[in-house]
């Protein structure tokens, strides 16, 4: 099991990691989502050995890794340019990381055979690496990866040079291939939905500290904050003043909220107003809106009012036309 406690970093005087703490348990792929200059690839190589931390344990089984140089962890890294040797085959790309154990070659064949098969690669051996697609360099970054059966592998945005399609295709795999070989993972991505793809838990990174963590249910399901809720592009986020007994007096009108919170009368709170939770309506105690902008989506419209808020439907209204609306907001 990896366990981080307490790690600080800067970066030219000033805080990058902030008291990080989380584990990763065995089997478990554990993602670091977050914006550019969130800290996310600085922890990688952190656990990789590649930096060392101002304060802070990084911890395998309980062993302190600090005094373990980067080649004898046993981290597998992947990386998003797959930093493959292109003057050399698929195979001896896969067997160069078990050359430099020396491991016997008799070993290292059946070590490569098997890797390329991991990933769906068979066959693919003798040819050169300049030859493939980028789906296909990763899968063979991956299997050089995986070659030296690892305790724990490590992703930095591997499939962010990918086009979507690929990346959705390469996703479903790499899943697998984690659940399979029960091999702990460390995924580091900027992207949300690649994040919900591929996590068993998500730890989301803003400005050096974690700002919540969870499976990616609880996350999506219960947003800790209004920056977790407007990154994550939950739905529209909006400013209220709390009047007590669940009235909040918001931009859109006075709206009654199911809201736990201790704030006083005349404190400002945030709400989540989702896309799918505003509803068309006739009646005549609804809200109302013109209609600003109309965009088509595969599955339908999206709608959004001169105030901002954004929802989707079925059908097109018309820009400058007023709507009535209902609404379910929720406390951040």
């Amino acid at each position: 099991m990896l366990e981080l406690i307490d790690i600080h970093k800067t970066y030219e005087n000033q805080p990058l990691l902030s008291g990080i703490s989380f584990t990763v348990e065995e089997g478990e792929t554990v993602c670091l989502l977050g914006a550019s200059g969130s800290g996310k690839s600085t922890l990688l190589r952190i656990i990789a050995g590649l930096e060392t931390p101002e304060s802070g344990q990084v911890l395998w089984d309980g062993r302190d890794q600090a005094s373990v140089p980067t080649h004898q962890r046993n981290f597998g890294l992947v990386f998003q340019d797959y930093a493959l040797f292109p003057h050399l085959t698929v195979a001896e790309n896969v067997a160069f990381g078990l050359k430099m154990q020396n491991m016997p070659q008799n070993e290292i064949k059946l070590r490569v055979t098997a890797s390329l098969e991991q990933v769906n690669l068979s066959g693919f051996g003798y040819r050169s690496v300049t030859e493939l697609s980028g789906g296909e360099q990763q899968r063979v970054a991956l299997a050089q990866a995986l070659a030296p059966r690892p305790r724990l592998l490590m992703f930095d945005e591997p499939l962010g040079a990918l086009d979507r399609a690929l990346k959705d295709d390469l996703l479903e795999e790499l899943r697998t291939i984690l659940h399979n070989n029960k091999v702990p993972a460390v995924y580091v991505t900027h992207d949300q939905e690649e994040a919900f793809a591929i996590a068993d838990r998500i730890v989301l990174l803003h400005e050096g500290v974690i700002a919540q963590t969870g499976i990616p249910e609880d996350v999506f399901t219960h947003p800790g904050s209004e920056w977790v809720a407007t990154f994550l592009g939950l739905g529209n986020v909006l400013e209220g003043k709390w009047l007590g007994g669940g009235r909040i007096e918001t931009e859109l009108g006075m709206l009654e909220v199911n809201c736990d919170t201790e704030a006083g009368s005349g404190k400002s709170v945030a709400l989540l107003i989702r896309p799918e939770r505003v509803k068309l309506t006739e009646s005549d105690a609804a809200l109302k809106g013109r209609v600003a902008d109309v965009l088509f989506q595969k599955n339908g419209y999206r709608v959004t009012l001169e105030n901002g808020l954004y929802f989707f439907t079925s059908t097109s209204p018309q820009v400058g036309e007023t709507l009535t609306f209902t609404v379910e907001a929720e406390c951040l």
